[in-house]
């Protein structure tokens, strides 16, 4: 049935008169009455009958004023924008796609910032999956955070922030003997960090400009495997500028600047706009953002700022 139909059956039984519902609804009588004839056909019943200058419900209308009246709330709450949300009694799980490197350094942060206002949310942290996968599409990735590339067009995006790259390696490494200069860097032994198996990157075209080249000795999957390589090698990692600064110093490692022109890395977050609306992946997006931007701060208090 059309919602309008039901809006003005509300409006009659609740004034029972033709001209008076027209004024509550901003219509003319005659718009009405042709709609009270219409409900008239519909429900089988006058509904509204005359008895002297006014109208009075028949039992039949009387038994649906009610009824139409709550019929019309619960419509009105369920479409009405982020109605009802409360973070309190939220029982879902969001599964969020993002390298093992920034994993590291918000799981902790992100857990306890939704745990202190939704305790039966939970996270679902996947990895990196092969460049242009479906998954926002297909639904079994709610967000993608780190370096946003080959997203379906429809994808909304939002960019966090910008981070430097820097090299890592172990206290003691001898390119710490002396000032690190692009010929120094080349001359160091290296870990490729791909999911892929890649040997070459930014850093290698940096060093080709400048008529230097690098060994790549060993590629690993992830950051975290890099990380304890470099630890127990003098083979020379990447990461990201102040990430992870606590953890880097107790593994018993040491960043330094990289001696090249690179560009910051982006990193930001992608989701599907089927969830654009949905106020509880609004809420869960917030608080991944503020996790990212500063993780050892609290949760989004007041800013409600995410598309």
């Amino acid at each position: 049935m059309d919602l309008n139909l039901l809006r003005v059956l509300d409006a009659l039984l609740q004034e029972n008169s033709v001209t008076r519902a027209a004024e509550r609804l901003g219509t003319s009588p005659a718009a009405v009455s042709r709609t009270l004839a219409r409900l008239r056909r519909t429900v089988g019943d006058p509904l509204l009958v005359r008895a002297g200058q006014g109208l009075v419900p028949t039992p039949r209308a009387v038994e649906l004023r009610d009824e139409v009246g709550a019929l019309l709330r619960s419509c009105d709450n369920v479409l009405r924008p982020g109605a009802g949300f409360d973070a309190a009694h939220l029982q879902r799980t969001f599964t969020v796609q993002a390298t093992d490197l920034l994993l590291v350094g918000l799981a902790g942060s992100l857990t306890e910032r939704i745990h202190a206002e939704a305790p039966q949310v939970d996270v679902v942290f996947l990895p990196e999956a092969v460049e242009g996968g479906p998954g926002l599409r297909q639904g079994w990735v709610d967000v993608e955070l780190g370096v946003l590339g080959h997203l379906d067009p429809e994808i909304r995006t939002r960019q966090l922030t910008r981070m430097p790259l820097v090299g890592i390696a172990r206290n003691g490494h001898p390119l710490f003997h002396g000032p690190i200069d692009a010929r120094r860097f080349a001359a160091a032994d290296h870990i490729g960090i791909s999911r892929l198996g890649k040997r070459l990157g930014p850093i290698d075209s940096a060093l080709a400009e400048l008529g230097l080249r690098r060994r790549t000795a060993v590629v690993v999957p992830s950051h975290t495997s890099a990380m304890m390589l470099a630890r127990e090698t003098d083979l020379v990692a990447l990461s990201l500028a102040d990430w992870l600064p606590g953890t880097i110093s107790a593994m018993g490692l040491r960043t330094f600047p990289v001696p090249l022109e690179l560009e910051p890395l982006d990193l930001g977050m992608a989701w599907h706009p089927r969830n654009s609306a949905d106020p509880g992946h609004r809420w869960f997006r917030e608080h991944l953002a503020s996790a990212v931007l500063d993780p050892a701060g609290p949760g989004p208090a007041a800013a409600r700022t995410l598309g």
